[in-house]
């Protein structure tokens, strides 16, 4: 048994495609054109960073109650977290990518941590190996 996909709402197909393709270096596993429960076209959009096996469905909001939720899917909360294997060389690539942080890198008992935001304003947590500070 394992968790294949996580799903996100996002306030666009392409902008978040590009957010998690370009500026954080996954890869699109998938993109291909499927159907609402009440027939209307959307489409199937999977990232994963490389490598990893579960992906990340991105959701494009449908209708009110879905937009309210883009940005907030955790209340506020970091809900999403992030391992590389060079925390400083990845809060470098983000950094110069564009990537807000909301945090200084921080080292805690389990590695080393930033708080970032994605293009719709949700909470990552940026994780690396413990190391020097």
């Amino acid at each position: 048994m394992r968790i294949d996909l996580v799903a996100l709402v996002v306030p666009d197909y392409d902008l978040a495609i590009a957010f998690f393709v370009d500026v954080l270096g996954f890869e699109l596993a998938e993109d291909s054109p499927s159907l609402t429960n009440d027939g209307r076209p959307k489409r199937w959009v999977v990232v994963r960073p490389p490598g990893a096996e579960t992906g990340i469905l991105l959701a494009q909001a449908d209708g009110e109650r879905q937009t309210a939720a883009v940005g907030n899917q955790v209340a506020g909360r970091v809900g999403f977290f992030l391992r590389v294997d060079d925390f400083d060389a990845a809060y470098e690539r983000m950094t110069a990518a564009g990537v807000e942080f909301v945090t200084v890198p921080r080292t805690e008992p389990y590695g080393r941590v930033a708080v970032f935001l994605d293009l719709a304003g949700n909470r990552w947590d940026l994780l690396g190996p413990a190391g020097v500070a």
